[in-house]
């Protein structure tokens, strides 16, 4: 079974994808920045993706003072 890719003829269309990608990327940095959420639709719900932690923990750090 052969999947053939469909090209365009509308020139508007062309970069719409790269340019989705870079608004999206530049809302979510915006998000973490102003600590203002950012919504998605994730596996059927809304999800805050700028509310996530980061996976790196310093719990076990001693504080500087």
């Amino acid at each position: 079974m052969n999947k053939k890719t469909t090209v365009t003829k509308n020139p508007e269309f062309i970069g719409m994808d790269a340019a989705l990608k870079r608004a999206a990327k530049a809302a979510h940095t915006l998000a973490r920045k102003t600590k203002t959420p950012c919504y998605i639709w994730k596996d059927g719900q809304i999800v805050d993706i700028a509310a996530r932690k980061k996976s790196t923990s310093r719990s076990g750090q001693a504080s500087g003072k």
